[in-house]
């Protein structure tokens, strides 16, 4: 039997499998997102990028990340003092944005390792994520694919500290 007619049964399998694949794949990704479901009350802001929605669940925004505004002495508190100035910052940011707005969940991505559920939230039909980016206070970060966390300490973020706080 010839290599060639070897291959082609082997590249057929091939093909059916990543066919497979690929409709796993779009499965998955349709039963993650969901239809805009707004939030009635008061989402409660543990720091600048997760809270509890106002049902209670437990959330993180995906996408993004805020600076720590837990104690540097504290376990998975900021690493140094200005980061946590920033925190706080960042946490008053998205409390202005949000204030007294319907917040909807535009995606859900399910749980992560601290069981938080990880969404999309919008305002007026605008990402959150992406606002509170442009306004500076927050950075993008690929929360579940491994990126390093922004360096809140390096000497770029420790002058924009000082000169955002008075």
């Amino acid at each position: 039997m010839s290599f060639a007619s070897q291959l082609k049964p082997i590249l057929s399998s091939v093909a059916v499998l990543a066919g497979v694949a690929a409709a796993i794949a779009l499965a998955a990704q349709a039963m993650t997102e969901v239809a805009p479901e707004e939030q009635d009350g008061i989402v409660y802001w543990s720091d600048g990028d997760s809270g509890r929605l106002p049902d209670g669940t437990k959330f993180r925004l995906h996408g993004i990340d805020a600076p720590e505004t837990r104690s540097p002495k504290q376990i998975g508190g900021a690493d140094c003092e200005s980061e946590r100035e920033l925190g706080y910052l960042a946490k008053e940011k998205v409390l202005e944005l949000t204030e007294g707005k319907t917040i909807a969940v535009t995606r859900d991505y399910g749980p992560d390792r601290y069981d938080r559920l990880v969404v999309d939230l919008s305002i007026d039909g605008e990402g959150l994520a992406k606002t509170l980016i442009a306004a500076g206070t927050h950075q993008a970060w690929d929360y579940d694919g491994g990126d390093p966390k922004p360096d809140w300490c390096s000497p770029k973020y420790k002058r924009a500290a000082k000169s955002l706080t008075p």
